[in-house]
């Protein structure tokens, strides 16, 4: 399997002097044609001036410029015959056939894609791919265009990605909403895979957009709205519980107020419901005995 190869070609500039006087050359032979005494014997200014000629149009087709972070594929009758690099002015074989490859980091904002995750729910998701080439062979013959074909693999990359974890699953599991870090490194390794083919590296992969289905984000936003309730419930009875055990803990270790089981009872039912009410408790004053 063949790979890239960078190669150095001659300076541009000295090229360019030559190619310059080649056609000043040209010109003078063209004035020397025209002179009286060149009548009679023409053919050695036509030799010239064809050789002249020649030489200066093949010398004038192999300049080719190279910008920063750029690159320039050489093939010569369809062989490979490697890659310039660096940047600046060149002059290669005129034979040379060029295909010019940008290095520089490129971003692919992906467009919304409604897939379903793991669990089936319908979620429309995007990502953000900032990728480059660093091998010119594979990017210019492995693949047809390797433009599209970071397109086609971020978009099948994306979809496998939603496929494979749920939107909102349950705490112990990696869900797409809350291990946003995670997911986007899994994502990330899998376009790496799928690319390498193309020689393109990934620098950075990251969702841009992520939520449910227009017809199930109703629906969503209640279930969420009643699990973060279910949750705040749990986080309220057990702070609950703690304070009553302490309460009891405290009077009892201090030991003035002796209370029987059944007034434990009553003073823990009556601590939970000040405790876990929604709303704030009214008090009752007893102006009696303890028992009364």
């Amino acid at each position: 399997m063949s790979q890239e190869r960078t190669i150095k070609v001659q300076n541009g500039w000295a090229m360019l002097v030559l190619t310059l006087l080649l056609w000043i050359g040209f010109g003078f032979i063209i004035y020397l044609a025209a002179q009286p005494e060149a009548k009679p014997n023409p053919a050695p200014y036509i030799w010239a001036l064809a050789i002249d000629g020649l030489l200066a149009t093949l010398l004038s087709v192999g300049f080719f410029i190279v910008e920063p972070n750029g690159s320039t594929v050489l093939l010569l009758f369809g062989n490979y015959v490697g890659t310039v690099k660096q940047s600046g002015f060149h002059w290669g074989n005129p034979f040379f056939s060029k295909r010019k490859v940008s290095l520089r980091a490129r971003s692919l904002n992906g467009e919304k894609l409604k897939v379903n995750d793991s669990a089936g729910n319908p979620v429309e998701i995007a990502a953000i791919v900032v990728w480059r080439v660093t091998d010119t062979y594979a990017a210019s013959f492995q693949v047809d265009d390797y433009e599209s074909y970071v397109a086609l693999q971020s978009e099948t990359a994306v979809r496998h990605l939603a496929s494979s974890f749920p939107y909102d699953g349950e705490e112990h599991e990696v869900s797409l909403r809350r291990n946003t870090d995670e997911v986007s490194t899994h994502l990330q390794q899998e376009l790496q895979e799928r690319l390498q083919l193309a020689g393109v590296e990934v620098i950075e992969a990251r969702l841009s957009h992520l939520a449910y289905a227009p017809e199930i984000a109703g629906a969503m936003l209640r279930r969420q709205q009643a699990a973060a309730v279910v949750a705040a419930r749990q986080k309220i009875v057990d702070g609950a519980v703690g304070m009553v055990e302490m309460a009891l803990e405290r009077l009892e270790e201090h030991g003035k107020v002796q209370l029987d089981e059944e007034r434990k009872a009553a003073m823990v039912t009556n601590l939970m419901v000040v405790l876990c009410s929604e709303q704030s408790a009214q008090p009752v004053v007893n102006a009696g005995t303890l028992y009364h």
